[in-house]
């Protein structure tokens, strides 16, 4: 009989849910958290075993890093191998340590593309829809629903990683799902930013040439007809190639475009 209750897995769940990143350093990355999360369990499960308890804590103590929420699965299945092997079963050290380490690369990358580069930007220009005219409805429908959404997703995750056990490895190890998983997130999270760019990113052309009774708008009569919205492109395009290539801060980016700015509209362009 399991020396573990419902409750003593929803106790480490929740524990996982709110100090998964504490101590967390280069070392380690999050593997202090993740200890912290699985000690309390631990100590249920090997009782007066003072060496038992030193080791599992020691190899749950190793580096480990992932995605926080999705995730959160690993240390749920690690709870059950280590439960298993507490109470005799065929389950070694070296197959905890090594489930930890071939879950956390693909779950990183499946969590990191669905929830970081699909999901977030996706509320984010709800977000900022919402919060046209400077209204708080936008920031505080962004920090509800990311908030709900985060914390009753890592417990699911961590019940249903220690409900699977090993079984959970079949699902994430498949590097054919995976890769298409990862590559259709991909596609989806750049349409979504291209979408947000278009809506929210403002560059408007007030020059005019004038001769005579003839003027000639820039902006309506040239660049609207090769390509409308062509400079918000342009300027995200810039923004992306200073983060991405050079490496530029946000501050710095922010500046650049202040600058920008502060040209066009001193020379009379925008």
């Amino acid at each position: 009989m399991s020396k573990l209750t419902k409750k003593d897995v929803s106790k480490a769940a929740w524990t996982w849910l709110f100090f998964h990143q504490s101590s967390h350093n280069y070392e380690r990355m999050m593997g202090c958290g993740f200890c912290h999360s699985l000690s309390k369990a631990l100590k249920k499960l090997y009782g007066n075993d003072k060496e038992g308890l030193s080791d599992a804590l020691t190899r749950n103590m190793a580096f480990f890093n992932t995605e926080p929420q999705l995730g959160s699965v690993i240390p749920g299945v690690t709870l059950a191998l280590e439960e298993t092997k507490a109470e005799g079963g065929d389950i070694d050290a070296e197959m905890i340590s090594s489930t930890k380490t071939a879950l956390m690369g693909p779950l990183a990358g499946i969590g990191d593309s669905i929830l970081v580069g699909t999901y977030n930007p996706i509320l984010l220009s709800i977000g900022i829809g919402l919060a046209a005219g400077g209204s708080m409805v936008g920031p505080v429908f962004f920090w509800l629903t990311w908030t709900v959404t985060v914390v009753l997703l890592k417990y699911f995750m961590f019940i249903k990683g220690y409900d699977m056990g090993l079984d959970i490895i079949k699902l994430f190890m498949n590097n054919d799902v995976k890769d298409k998983i990862i590559t259709g997130l991909n596609v989806v999270g750049l349409i979504v930013i291209g979408g947000v760019a278009s809506t929210t990113v403002a560059a408007p052309v007030k020059f005019a040439f004038t001769s005579g009774d003839m003027t000639i708008a820039l902006q309506e009569s040239i660049l609207n007809k090769i390509m409308p919205g062509i400079l918000p492109m342009l300027l995200t395009i810039l923004c992306w190639y200073m983060a991405d290539k050079k490496n530029w801060s946000a501050n710095k980016i922010i500046l650049l475009i202040l600058g920008i700015a502060a040209v066009m509209v001193v020379l009379g362009i925008m």
